[in-house]
């Protein structure tokens, strides 16, 4: 496929350069800046003045005007023309012979010494571009003549010319190119390096003539392009080496561009303006500009080709120009690649080309909101109306294009791509999400997000996405509208699937509201819904006593008429808080009393419900020690049937008699009484302990037998002896045990008060032995400490009086401190309390 890169402007017509001569052919051409030469074969010299115009359309095209033309009065073509602008002069080959010829008039010089500046005997010629010579008003220039083997070195000045230099050359070389003192030949079968100044040669590479005329073409300073072998063009510097890899005739097999030529022969670059001739005309070969030449191949979509151009051409374009250009193509290829669904090169692309993201999203019909002030780029970087014309009615590649969609805004939403307009990119998100039934939808408004409120309740309407529009209420500080929504889902008036426990997740919602017209309006619709659940409301709440309107003591107030939600609520503050309130702890029991009240007078209750209803009572009036025990004890005084709360009440207040009295007498409960006695004693001392189960003896013993049940109540005797025997007083009991019974039945209890009475007597043994070791081993140290020696002299000093020993008796105060004996005597005299001192006979 091919693209346009270059476009064949005439300069010179036809009928302006020859008129109705049908035998004059174009043989050489030179351009110096505006001014144009061509010569003939009728050996005539043209000078035309070549203008760039602009077209009305914008192409280019060339004015040319004819100055003059000259006959130079020779046979044959002008082979050659050079211009030599800082002398005013062309220097001419033409018919074997160089000459010069003014640039105006085109009259041949005359020389200094009379006649034409001439030189004979010339194949060809070239100018030194890198002349040796500092004079600027003079050029070099060196010939190949056709006598012989010679290269010439010449001089050439305004009205004369100088030869400075021949060198040999071991064949006739037939091209020529210079450069300094470096002369680049092609000879008849190879390429060749030669320094004219100091004669050194280099052969280069060898090349068939007859396959290939041979080119040598100056590239830069000491270095030469020349035509290879196989079509290349290969590099060669001063010194004979490359430095560059070969340039191939064809960068690739693709065929770039074709132009419709006839009879060319002359194509040559002057300072940058490639210029071509037929035999009859002269054209400028124009390159079209570089955006236009990017545009055409992307219009062709051929992307790589046109990002490879762009990037080529980065350092002939000014940075700033070449950024902005480059960002619009790779936006250009973006959404080419897009419409082929070739998504991943198309974020690249966009990426890189920092595309404002609303331009894609504007091909989506609706996705931006009605606010949005975007409007797309112009020109346009893309061929779509919208999605519906890039899918030629595709539903699958709709689809495709939308998913692609999501997640270039999933990834560019957090960056600063979307500075500015991150608004219509959430919203657009939540419509895509909601569309599409998109598990993100909800993290989208559960966090920061900037989605239009007006554009996307109507969108969640849509898809009965209500508990979503709720999220995006709350976010815009709309909870009431939220609470109205979820609400109306949870009562069956909107159809929403996408929460279950949409209920449980209002009754948290309204835990952590900071509206509290909000939290009480909706917690009665909640109590009513479910007492148990709603009542969290409270019961999750922070609990705070600068919160005055929802402090415990109005909650309760207020959840009164509700007995199940008060109940939880009054556990959660008594057994979960911990609070330390009387009137919290007698309001809980007086719940639990009145459960097991309603149970009882309700005779279609399963047995189930009150005995765990009875269990949970007689459990917190056992632990708590903060209810109003006598109040208590009114409301259940006339109650038969709850003699064991009776029991446990009166044990609150150490009624203990009374308590035993009911579960021994009336109850006939002989293992609750026996517990009763290990709970009422605990943490309290073991004669505490003794004196409750003494009691329970004696209720055991001294009551009244009912009739044929005497020998319960002794038997109950019996067991408590057995099983607690090391609580009581062994001897006590036996005082009180009636005579009849024998040792066999007490065995268990004797056997266990015995081992009691052997354990503390072998306890106190162990104690007094401890004891007594301990003594002794102080009484060992301290014989230790007495039997060390004194050392005093008369450079020590009594530590009471600060003088010297001159007598070796000395008192040891403890700590092996000697001090004089009428120093301690005097001490001990005048203290009131004595001190224990200690005689040292041992002294030195």
């Amino acid at each position: 496929m091919s693209v346009k890169a270059f476009e064949l402007v005439p300069a010179v017509e036809r009928d302006l350069l020859m008129g109705d001569k049908a035998r004059i052919n174009i043989e050489c051409i030179e351009c110096c800046g505006k001014h144009l030469y061509v010569g003939t074969n009728d050996c005539f010299i043209h000078h035309f003045l070549l203008d760039e115009v602009a077209s009305p359309m914008g192409k280019p095209s060339y004015s040319a005007q004819k100055l003059l033309n000259k006959y130079l009065g020779l046979k044959k073509p002008v082979a050659e023309l050079r211009a030599a602008s800082a002398l005013e002069r062309l220097i001419v080959l033409c018919d074997g012979m160089v000459f010069l010829v003014d640039m105006v008039t085109l009259e041949s010089v005359p020389s200094a010494a009379g006649g034409g500046v001439k030189i004979r005997g010339v194949i060809a010629f070239c100018v030194n571009e890198n002349p040796v010579n500092g004079d600027p008003f003079c050029v070099e220039m060196a010939i190949l003549s056709s006598k012989r083997r010679t290269v010439q070195i010449y001089m050439v000045h305004k009205d004369r010319v100088q030869l400075v230099k021949e060198v040999s050359t071991p064949e006739q070389p037939c091209a020529l190119s210079l450069d300094g003192y470096f002369l680049c030949l092609a000879l008849t079968t190879q390429y060749m390096i030669l320094n004219y100044n100091t004669g050194a040669s280099q052969d280069l590479f060898p090349y068939n003539s007859e396959e290939r005329r041979p080119i040598v073409k100056r590239i830069s300073r000491e270095e030469f392009l020349l035509a290879a072998p196989g079509g290349l063009g290969m590099f060669a510097n001063a010194e004979g080496v490359s430095q560059r890899a070969p340039v191939s005739c064809m960068l690739d097999q693709q065929l770039k561009q074709t132009l419709s030529f006839r009879d060319g022969h002359i194509l040559q670059d002057f300072e940058g303006k490639v210029i071509l001739a037929s035999t009859k005309a002269v054209y400028v070969l124009v390159p079209l500009p570089l955006e236009r030449q990017i545009q055409d191949l992307l219009a062709s979509h051929r992307v790589e080709e046109a990002l490879i151009l762009m990037e080529g051409a980065q350092r002939n374009i000014p940075k700033d120009k070449f950024q902005v250009l480059h960002r619009r193509i790779l936006q250009r290829a973006g959404f080419i690649q897009f419409g082929k669904l070739q998504f991943q090169e198309a974020k690249e692309h966009f990426r890189k080309g920092e595309l404002d993201v609303r331009e894609l999203i504007s091909l989506y019909p609706l996705l931006l909101p009605a606010s949005s002030s975007f409007t797309r780029f112009h020109p346009p970087l893309h061929e779509f109306a919208d999605l519906n014309h890039l899918a030629q009615g595709d539903q699958e590649k709709v689809l495709q294009c939308k998913r692609f969609l999501i997640s270039y805004l999933k990834e560019v939403r957090s960056t600063e791509v979307v500075n500015g307009c991150r608004e219509d990119v959430d919203t657009a998100l939540l419509k895509l999400y909601a569309e599409q039934d998109h598990d993100s939808l909800l993290d989208l408004l559960a966090s920061e997000n900037a989605c239009v409120l007006a554009d996307s309740v109507p969108c969640l309407e849509k898809y009965h996405k209500y508990f979503a529009l709720g999220l995006l209420y709350h976010y815009n500080g709309q909870d009431s509208a939220a609470l109205q929504v979820w609400t109306r889902v949870v009562n069956g008036d909107l159809q929403d699937s996408t929460r279950s426990d949409l209920f449980d997740y209002i009754v948290d919602f309204l835990c952590c509201c900071s509206n509290l017209d909000l939290v009480w309006k909706y917690a009665d619709w909640a109590l009513q819904k479910d007492s148990t659940k709603g009542v969290h409301i409270f019961i999750r709440r922070p609990l705070s006593t600068d919160q005055s309107e929802l402090n415990p003591d109005k909650v309760i107030s207020y959840l009164g008429k509700n007995k199940q939600a008060l109940l939880l609520y009054l556990e959660h503050l008594v057994l979960e808080k911990k609070i330390q309130k009387e009137k919290f702890h007698t309001h809980l029991a007086v719940l639990y009393l009145e459960r097991v009240l309603s149970l009882l007078t309700d005779s279609s209750a399963d047995a189930e419900p009150l005995t765990k209803a009875r269990e949970r009572l007689q459990a917190f009036l056992r632990e708590s020690n903060l209810y109003r025990v006598q109040f208590l004890l009114g409301k259940i005084e006339d109650c038969e049937q709850l003699l064991l709360e009776r029991a446990t009440l009166h044990g609150k207040v150490e009624e203990h008699d009374k308590a035993l009295h009911i579960l021994v007498h009336k109850l006939r409960d002989f293992p609750s009484a026996e517990a009763f006695c290990v709970w009422a004693s605990s943490g309290r001392d073991p004669a505490y302990r003794q004196r409750l189960f003494h009691l329970l003896l004696e209720e055991y013993l001294g009551g009244e037998p009912r009739v044929g049940g005497g020998g319960e109540l002794e038997m109950a005797a019996v067991d408590v002896l057995n099983r607690h025997g090391e609580v009581f007083d062994a001897v006590r009991v036996l005082r009180v045990l009636p005579e009849s019974w024998s040792l066999q039945l007490l065995r268990p209890f004797l056997n266990r008060a015995i081992r009691a009475s052997m354990h503390a007597r072998h306890t106190s043994q162990i104690a007094v032995g401890l004891a007594h070791s301990e003594n002794v081993q102080l009484l060992h140290d301290r014989l230790k400490e007495r039997k060390k020696p004194i050392f005093v002299s008369e450079k020590k000093g009594c530590h009471l009086c600060h003088n010297t020993f001159k007598e070796p008796d000395v008192v040891c105060l403890p700590g092996g401190v000697p001090v004089h004996t009428h120093c301690v005597a005097q001490r001990i005299k005048d203290s009131p309390t004595k001190r224990h001192l200690t005689n040292s006979s041992n002294h030195t």
